[in-house]
């Protein structure tokens, strides 16, 4: 009986020592990364995708080493069963527990979109494509879909305008509607219920706050203009004069070559603010907060016209004679 039980007793010994040293090494492996000069690797996660699979996806761009191992130590941390799918930026230099870690919470890897004040949804449509978030017509397409725009509570027939320009963080495969959803929100959020009060005490929808915002945004090189320049439309408007703003002109031209003419400013189009009365039917591009703001609160002046100083300034006149020799000095000379 006493043989029998330091029998048992040896096993028992030898079973926690072999315990003993698998777990260190586990514990050893968790904390040895691959290698020490691992170059960045995207790894997508696929909804459902077992853990078996990943560990031979990881092993297979070389981001582990000894996927047993790997499996074990996910076991033993409780990861095997919460990996999130996604896409990954790893590397071989992550240790393998900080690459469980990563993909059990779901650090997936993000795109960032940067778009500046001022774009259209082509610009958008065009810087979107670029990142891989699918195709320009595509993301075009649901940005002009009426149907859509209504979904959101926006009375226009497309998004011009409403999305707002900021620096966005996209995880792969966002689709077009997430992606306007997620700039549309953005808007909402700058759009104040104070600005709204403001735009009725004005007697302005906020359509055409934005519209007028929008000028703004194209008409100004120097960020301390906005106001003047929203002055000199705000006159206009409430003399009943028309706005003669080139980049409505443009804006209305099917493939606009960059060379504005004589006879652009003389077909009337939607957007021909030489040739129609007030406000376009709707935005030129997307203007950002400062040029919002402008719209809603221009300067005191008795301002009519600007010109191009071509120095990014412009040389603001209250009459026509004025106006004429601001253009034969910086313009025409």
């Amino acid at each position: 009986m006493k043989k029998l039980s330091a029998i048992i007793f040896t096993i028992l010994l030898l079973f926690i020592a072999g315990f003993s040293y698998v777990l260190l090494d586990i514990l050893r492996y968790a904390d040895a990364p691959a290698s020490t000069e691992g170059r960045e690797i995207f790894v997508a996660v696929h909804p459902g995708e077992g853990f078996g699979n990943i560990s031979e996806k990881l092993l297979e761009t070389g981001v582990i080493k000894y996927p047993f191992k790997f499996k074990l130590l996910a076991r033993v941390k409780g990861y095997d069963k919460k990996i999130k799918a996604g896409e990954y930026c790893l590397s071989a230099a992550m240790t393998p527990l900080r690459i469980l870690e990563t993909v059990a919470n779901g650090k997936v890897f993000f795109y960032k979109l940067t778009v500046p004040e001022g774009y259209n949804i082509k610009q958008i449509a065009q810087a979107v494509a670029k990142l891989g978030m699918g195709t320009e017509k595509a993301f075009s397409e649901i940005a002009t879909d009426p149907s859509f725009v209504q979904e959101k509570g926006i009375d226009a027939r497309t998004y011009e305008g409403y999305l707002f320009p900021d620096t966005y963080y996209l995880s792969k495969g966002a689709t077009a509607k997430q992606i306007i959803s997620l700039m549309v929100k953005r808007f909402e959020s700058v759009f104040t219920p104070e600005w709204k009060k403001r735009a009725d005490l004005m007697k302005f929808s906020v359509h055409q706050v934005i519209t007028l915002a929008s000028i703004i945004e194209k008409e100004t090189g120097d960020p301390s203009e906005r106001p003047i320049i929203s002055s000199v439309f705000h006159n206009r408007l409430k003399r009943r004069m028309r706005l003669q703003s080139d980049p409505t002109v443009i804006y209305g031209i099917k493939n606009f070559d960059g060379n504005i003419t004589r006879k652009h400013l003389k077909t009337r189009t939607a957007y021909n603010t030489y040739k129609i009365r007030g406000l376009p039917p709707g935005p030129i591009a997307n203007p950002g907060k400062k040029a919002i703001e402008a719209a809603l609160y221009p300067a005191d002046t008795r301002f009519l016209y600007f010109v191009s100083k071509k120095d990014r300034t412009h040389k603001f006149s209250t009459n026509l004679k004025d106006h004429n020799r601001a253009v034969r000095k910086y313009q025409l000379r």
